[in-house]
């Protein structure tokens, strides 16, 4: 008899870790390799004592169009492990994850967080938290012992077809505790009279948490007006808000004159989008150090991404930080450290403004639970509240942030192999380099001269005149982004613009090291 493996008539595409979770084309995210993955995370979570026979795993997933089925390989991988699967419907992944740990179980959320429709990704929790860089090579180790045992099988025996695909299931009944759960902490934190008559537009497209985000701002006594709804997947991206984007928000602050905010979220609800009353965008990193000031942090890490002023804003109110590697796993595990060495009120965030609190906090006269993991409603809630509790409107809070100005990009498509060419061409900080790099980025384009070159992840450029030009591959898909820092917005999309042009830097960068 033939066995599974030999049966299939596809070559499978494995699943590898990304910046964060499993990720991949969904069209290679057959029902076999989902049960895989999911299989031999299980098995590493019961390895580790973090899941014990017959015990609960909870899933939940996105609004993308391949997401049902995902879910249900990976219920299925549940159930035939022996343990129990609870299904919570398609809710943020920060909804999940808070529920899960307060729940003392793992979960597994089904998203491919901002990335385009045709991609998706198991983003994996254990118990206590989100899975760490460290964590990976053992949960792989027991992915690899499931693909081989399962490979090995009678190809007529296995439930999966010759194209890797399981029969049409059915998911459990779905359940209510995480969706409600995430209401709650941030109601008996905050309270109904939070925002009262603030008047906030959120643009729903395809997030996963548009409902329940837009009742939650209402129970916080907001007035919010829904826009942009979309039944087609959105795949919105927080750092890569492009001109289309921040017109369509100065329109609808034109159009609704009054209005303190627009917000939004990632496809899973875990990275907030805010423009203040004029409709100016104001990136993730920078909503992050409000949140950080007002919940009155000691410690916060952010990557190495993220503009420089954040450095001098939280210095000048005595909080330390520390930039890591992106992606929240780094983050997360410089929390961690700070906490062991002392720090009590620790926080973090990315880039793309996704909030984790690592310790629960008093907040006036709430308990604001921890929440280790990507957030997009807390930033929002936060900001907010912090602006009108001060009188100010979002443009002026935001006003008194150090004037620097970032902006990002990226170019779809770029193989990763090219992009990881170009980092190792520069990873080093030498007079070569420098030089070298001297002659992409001239002063015909703005630039000052190079004087730094930091290659913690990517390869993040200093000049002279205050310019940053971070270029960094993606960890998830094969984009090569930017992330530009300068003095001005104009020059910081400049930048940008000078990088992922069809004749621009990067690709006269890329052309030069495939030719050597």
């Amino acid at each position: 008899m033939p066995s599974l493996q030999n049966s299939l008539t596809y070559r499978p595409i494995e699943l590898r870790f990304g910046t964060s979770g499993l990720r991949g084309l969904a069209k290679d995210m057959t029902d076999l390799e989902c049960y895989i993955n999911a299989a031999g995370f299980l098995t590493y979570l019961r390895n580790q004592q973090l899941l014990n026979p017959g015990g609960t795993v909870l899933i939940a997933g996105d609004l993308r169009e391949s997401t049902p089925r995902i879910l249900c390989a990976v219920h299925r991988a549940i159930i035939d492990g022996g343990f129990v699967a609870e299904y919570h419907g398609r809710i943020p992944t920060p909804a999940l994850a808070h529920y899960a740990f307060s729940q003392h179980q793992p979960c597994i959320m089904v998203t491919g967080g901002h990335l385009s429709g045709d991609r998706n990704g198991l983003l994996l929790f254990h118990p206590r938290g989100e899975v760490l860089k460290a964590n990976e090579a053992p949960i792989m180790q027991a992915v690899s012992g499931i693909r081989q045992w399962l490979y090995a099988q009678d190809g007529n025996q296995a439930p999966f077809n010759a194209q890797g695909m399981l029969p049409a299931g059915d998911l459990p009944p779905e359940q209510t505790g995480a969706r409600d759960a995430y209401r709650n902490r941030y109601v008996s934190t905050f309270g109904v009279q939070a925002l009262r008559d603030a008047r906030i537009i959120f643009y729903q497209h395809s997030a996963v948490g548009r409902d329940l985000l837009t009742d939650l701002l209402q129970t916080l006594g907001a007035e919010v007006i829904a826009v942009g709804r979309s039944e087609t997947f959105v795949p919105l991206d927080s750092e890569n808000m492009t001109p289309a984007y921040q017109n369509y928000f100065q329109q609808l602050a034109a159009q609704h004159r009054g209005a303190f905010a627009i917000v939004s979220t990632s496809s899973d609800s875990s990275s907030p989008i805010l423009a203040d009353e004029h409709g100016q965008f104001h990136s993730g990193d920078t909503l992050g150090v409000q949140v950080a000031i007002w919940c009155g942090t000691d410690f916060a890490a952010f990557p190495v991404n993220a503009s420089d002023a954040l450095d001098v804003y939280l210095g000048s109110n005595h909080i330390s930080c520390q930039r890591t590697k992106v992606g929240s796993p780094h983050v997360l595990d410089a929390m961690y450290q700070a906490s062991l060495g002392g720090k009590a009120r620790v926080v973090g965030w990315e880039a793309n403004g996704g909030f984790m609190l690592g310790a629960d906090l008093m907040i006036g006269t709430g308990l604001l639970s921890a929440l280790p993991t990507r957030d997009a409603l807390l930033p929002i809630v936060a900001t907010l509240i912090a602006a009108r509790s001060q009188g100010l409107a979002l443009s002026e809070l935001f006003a008194r942030l150090p004037q620097r100005f970032s902006e990002s990009g990226l170019i779809t498509n770029f193989p990763l192999e090219i992009s990881r060419a170009l980092i190792t061409a520069f990873t080093d900080d030498t007079p070569e380099n420098r030089q070298e790099l001297a002659f992409y980025f001239t002063p015909a384009k703005g630039f000052g001269d190079v004087t730094q070159v930091d290659s913690l992840d990517g390869i993040r450029i200093l000049f002279s005149n205050g310019d940053i030009a971070h270029m960094r591959p993606s960890g998830n898909s094969p984009e090569l982004r930017i992330y530009a820092v300068a003095s001005s917005q104009q020059r910081a999309d400049a930048i940008v613009a000078a990088a992922i042009a069809d004749d621009g830097i990067f690709h006269q960068m890329a052309s030069n090291v495939v030719q050597t």
